[in-house]
């Protein structure tokens, strides 16, 4: 066995060396190589070493300090400036991009909100949640199919693929990145981004809200907000793990409760606020795409979080270098807290009608369904007669009672009333040196 496996060695060996096709690559091989070898003493591949400046801008790709130089080195940068070119020109009036929720029951409820916040310029998107039986949603798409302004315009689309949504779980985070990418894809013009629900409401038009807002810096985000830093929110929000059912089963029910205390966070801070915000393209779409992944990460810390939605945007805002400064204290809601402990919305009603309007705030809630006080706001405060809150788009005829709005003008003309001015004190205050001192501060 030694002497056959040593003959099959050498038979093997002699056929190797015998073999003369491996001696022209070879030699080819050994003549590139020396080839480049001498072009490189001779110069030819080698930088001008007397020239600093050109060998750091040919070789020293990581030492690259300022901004404008980075720009083309790093994918990060090509996509900020790609989803920069897309915002709409800074010339002309804003627009806003709409998300108005509801479960079970709400289709009209939806249906009116979204009617006394339309104008023809901004962006409409309808979801009612999987608890919501079909025809109910069946109906609110045929609503909005057969209104004609909407089907001329084509500027408000109902969600298809209903979601489960839990109440204080992530999947209302969820279905508001949802909506939040469906108008991106479909609408590149329009400037910041409102979710509401069917029990909220306007308090001025859209007339007195574009105004004003044409006046404003539009990197500004509308999101209250404060650190949790210690108390009953660390402890009882924070801590503990949860399970969103609403993830997993085809039924709502409420968040399961788990045994497990988790420790906090060390890689971020953890700030909480009002789950209703007004905010920037640009911010919704670092959270939709995460270009250093972090608004993922954080979207995976809260899928166990309770109240999430009221700790997301606020989290991923406030540890963000690019955004931080942009983040304005506010929510522009009027809501009234229960007393104590301050944790549930109050339902409000005729009694709050004057500190509403007061409070200079675009929107108020909750609101009872069908409440009379809806009524008194129509009248009062959006002059609201027909289907829309009528504005400066509306140039028809009043007389026999005809909608206004039927025939539409031009969308960029506006007619603040009483509401703009209202909302200009607001801003005022907000936009103050001691007001935004206080933007993503430990204590407010």
């Amino acid at each position: 066995m030694a002497m056959r496996k040593n003959v099959n060695i050498h038979t093997h060996s002699s056929r190797i060396f015998s073999d003369k096709k491996w001696i022209i690559p070879f030699f080819t091989s050994l003549l590139v190589s020396i080839t480049l070898i001498l072009a490189s003493f001779s110069g030819v591949y080698s930088p001008n070493l007397d020239d600093d400046a050109s060998f750091q801008s040919q070789f020293d790709v990581g030492k690259v300090d300022d901004p404008e130089e980075r720009t083309g080195y790093y994918v990060e940068d090509e996509m900020r400036r790609s989803l920069g070119d897309s915002v709409n020109s800074k010339n002309e009036p804003p627009r806003f991009a709409y998300l108005i929720s509801g479960t079970k029951g709400d289709s009209q409820r939806i249906l009116r909100v979204l009617q006394a916040v339309y104008h023809p310029r901004n962006q409409y998107i309808l979801h009612m949640d999987f608890e919501a039986p079909p025809k109910e949603r069946l109906d609110l798409t045929m609503s909005v199919k057969n209104d004609p302004t909407f089907h001329e315009v084509e500027n408000v689309r109902v969600m298809d693929k209903s979601n489960l949504v839990t109440y204080k779980g992530p999947t209302m985070i969820a279905c508001t990145l949802q909506a939040i990418a469906i108008l991106l894809k479909e609408s590149l013009n329009w400037d910041w981004f409102i979710n509401l629900s069917a029990s909220d409401y306007p308090l001025m038009t859209q007339d007195d809200m574009l105004h004003v807002f044409s006046n404003l810096s539009r990197n500004l985000n509308f999101i209250e907000h404060m650190q949790m830093v210690a108390g009953w929110k660390l402890s009882q929000r924070a801590r503990p793990i949860i399970v969103d059912p609403g993830l997993y089963l085809s039924k709502k029910s409420d968040l399961a409760m788990t045994t497990q205390r988790r420790s906090l966070p060390t890689a971020f801070k953890l700030y909480t606020g009002s789950a209703w915000v007004v905010v920037t393209r640009s911010f919704v779409e670092y959270c939709i795409w995460g270009w250093d992944n972090f608004p993922r990460t954080i979207l995976m810390y809260f899928t166990n979080f309770i109240s999430s939605p009221e700790s997301y945007f606020h989290t991923v805002i406030c540890n963000n270098d690019e955004f931080r400064s942009t983040a304005i204290g506010h929510d522009l809601h009027y809501i009234a807290w229960d007393n104590p402990p301050k944790q549930h919305p109050r339902i409000l009603s005729m009694k709050d009608f004057d500190q509403m309007v007061r409070s200079g705030a675009v929107f108020a809630r909750k609101f009872g369904r069908n409440d009379p006080v809806l009524d008194k706001i129509d009248q009062e405060l959006l002059g609201r007669t027909h289907r829309f809150a009528p504005g400066a788009w509306c140039v028809g005829y009043t007389s026999n009672g005809t909608d206004p709005c039927s025939i539409r003008g031009n969308y960029l003309d506006f007619k603040p009333g009483p509401g703009a001015a209202r909302l200009q004190e607001l801003m005022n205050k907000l936009l103050s040196g001691e007001f935004r001192s206080k933007q993503c501060s430990s204590s407010r």
